[in-house]
């Protein structure tokens, strides 16, 4: 049994202090790695989550009015409305083959008549007939079908006659199933989930049919944090008693909810991993500080045991042993040890000194270093949702493109070979301007996620803006506008992409005549702007309004992406302009007050003549 005068022992206390000096700070920094990657894995995992959830939600949203307006278009084409049984069996197999989303189309007159039903089989009820016919448009729930085995939801729409009145109801089903394979899939992981829900919890489209109408979610932890509005913490048990992290959105003009989640387990398997490596290392660190310890207690407690023992002599007040003491530290070793002690306390508090000030140097030099990178970190942050947004717009636009041409060409061959009375001749010519309409839009995603480089040669400005207004002219003579033009001549030569700069002054020309739609003034100067010797010249275009203006916090956010303040339009007009611009090396900024107009100012490098 080891003795209680063991513990102590100034050896045990110097081994024991080296040991806790040397396993405590290893022991903090690991629990507070851990502590942190547990933090940054929550905080990334949950962002990633929340974000995917909101692109399900908007990306579902989309499909819905996809599904809604391709039964409206339908309903409105003469096919229909014409009301043969056998012209419409034939469109809405095209259709069917087309679109490969609806399961049933079912046409009914307008006493309910039958006209057509793709599976006669089927079960049905009256319910979406009167809906229909009452509202034009119906959406049903989320409802089962036991003809099937699987769970749909039902489209109508009303198909009427040339008075206006309803003649008639069409109507699809949608396999909630085709939501899961065509909007809800995910590649989060092993474990990663979407699935759909409305207020109550009860699924309507999960990978797995057989929960769908069957099982809800209302009694999981995932109900309560995810629409109770109290969350117990980022991580929660789900439906299946698993702990998950999740996120919810709901989706617009529908009861429904998307839920994104992802088992905790395989969220922080390298968390687990790395803090199970933290505390393999902080053994052997034990294992070995022990030794180390022990052996170094021994090498300072020798040396200094006969000074400790006349210390404690003359603590008791043993003058003969403390004369003894007295000239043993007369001893040389003991006489240097004492000076060199005190030497060593005094280089210990200049250092100390010294080190105070360099520490409050450094730290003005971190909180500046942490300054320029927590900017950095910013500007970075900006670039990648910028790249991730680009990258989606592409995705997004070229899933469109493919059905869109087939409508396009769908529709010009059915122009050219059909003869068309006069109104469905009006309709054919609206359907393919709403096509041109989205093919524009789809181009803007384009040029926004796949800039082209500028091809330079020397831009003549006077005819660059000449064809500018070339373009605009018919238009600000419809809205009696008044078009201002001034180009100073000798203007200094600028290499850069004519077309480029083209497209970037005809936009900023055609937002400020949709400005002004009852008339005003837009003017457009091309002047030199003189910068100092070093600098160089500069070239200046200024394109001017006289329209309402704009509101103070929406001209900070002008130039982002998908970000506009009109009804209409794709929000990347003067996002695509202002990365012509910074292609060729030139600024752009916007001066307005609501009621004052709105300037436009564009600078561009001249070249060194």
């Amino acid at each position: 049994m080891v003795p209680l005068s063991f513990f102590k022992g100034l050896r045990f206390r110097v081994a024991a202090a080296f040991l806790l000096v040397s396993t405590i700070p290893l022991g903090i920094v690991g629990v507070f790695s851990v502590q942190t990657a547990n933090r940054l894995i929550v905080t990334t995992v949950t962002n990633q989550l929340e974000n995917l959830a909101a692109d399900k939600a908007e990306l579902l949203r989309r499909w819905m009015a996809e599904r809604t307006a391709d039964l409206a278009v339908v309903a409105r084409s003469s096919v229909l409305r014409s009301l043969n049984p056998q012209q419409i069996a034939a469109y809405l197999r095209l259709v069917e083959s087309q679109y490969h989303v609806y399961n049933r189309f079912v046409v009914l007159g307008r006493s309910g008549q039958p006209l057509y039903d793709s599976d006669p089989l089927a079960s049905d009820d009256e319910v979406w007939r009167r809906q229909a016919a009452a509202t034009g448009t119906y959406l049903s729930p989320v409802t089962w079908d036991a003809s099937r085995g699987e769970a749909v939801l039902r489209i109508a729409e009303a198909i009427r006659g040339d008075d206006g009145a309803p003649a008639g109801v069409v109507g699809a089903t949608v396999s909630t199933q085709a939501i899961v394979a065509q909007v809800l899939r995910v590649s989060l992981g092993e474990t990663g989930e979407c699935y759909l829900v409305d207020s109550t919890g009860t699924f309507l489209a999960h990978k797995e049919p057989r929960r769908i109408l069957k099982e809800n979610i209302a009694r999981s932890e995932s109900f309560t944090n995810l629409f109770g509005g109290t969350r117990s913490g980022p991580i929660y048990t789900d439906y299946r008693g698993i702990p998950v992290l999740g996120a919810s959105r709901p989706v617009a003009d529908t009861p429904w909810y998307v839920v994104v989640e992802q088992d905790r387990d395989e969220a922080f398997a390298g968390s687990d991993r790395m803090a199970a490596s933290i505390r393999v290392a902080i053994a052997l660190t034990v294992f070995c500080a022990i030794g180390l310890s022990w052996l170094l207690a021994s090498s300072v407690t020798s040396p200094i045991r006969a000074l400790s023992e006349a210390a404690d002599a003359l603590s008791r007040g043993d003058f003969e042993q403390a004369v003894r003491a007295d000239s043993l530290r007369g001893a040389d070793e003991i006489g240097r040890l004492d000076a060199a002690f005190h030497h060593m306390a005094g280089q210990l508090w200049d250092r100390h000194t010294r080190l105070q000030r360099q520490i409050g140097t450094t730290e003005d030099e971190l909180r500046k270093s942490e300054d320029r990178l927590k900017e950095t970190l910013q500007a970075a942050a900006r670039s990648e949702r910028l790249i991730a947004l680009g990258r989606l717009a592409a995705g997004v636009a070229h899933e469109i493109r493919t059905p869109l041409t087939s409508l396009k060409l769908f529709l010009q061959s059915f122009g050219d070979d059909a003869e068309l009375a006069p109104d469905q001749a009006e309709d054919m010519a609206i359907a393919m301007r709403q096509v041109q309409r989205m093919e524009a839009t789809i181009n803007h995603f384009l040029d926004f996620a796949r800039p082209q480089e500028p091809c330079r040669t020397d831009v003549d400005f006077a005819k660059l803006v000449d064809d500018a207004l070339l373009v605009v002219q018919p238009r600000a003579n419809h809205q009696e506008v008044e078009i201002v033009k001034t180009v100073a001549p000798d203007l200094p030569p600028v290499k850069g992409d004519s077309r480029q700069l083209g497209e970037a002054v005809v936009n900023l020309l055609v937002n400020a005549l949709e400005s002004m739609p009852d008339g005003g003034r837009l003017s457009i100067t091309v002047d030199t702007e003189c910068k100092d010797a070093a600098a160089g010249h500069r070239l200046r275009i200024e394109i001017a309004d006289t329209g309402p203006g704009i509101k103070p916090a929406d001209v900070e956010r002008l130039f982002e992406p998908f970000f506009t303040t009109k009804a209409t339009g794709s929000g990347l007009g003067l996002a695509i302009v202002q990365q012509t611009v910074d292609r060729h090396a030139g600024t752009i900024s916007v001066q307005s007050r609501p009621g004052a107009g709105t300037t436009f100012l564009i600078s561009l490098p001249a070249e060194n003549v």
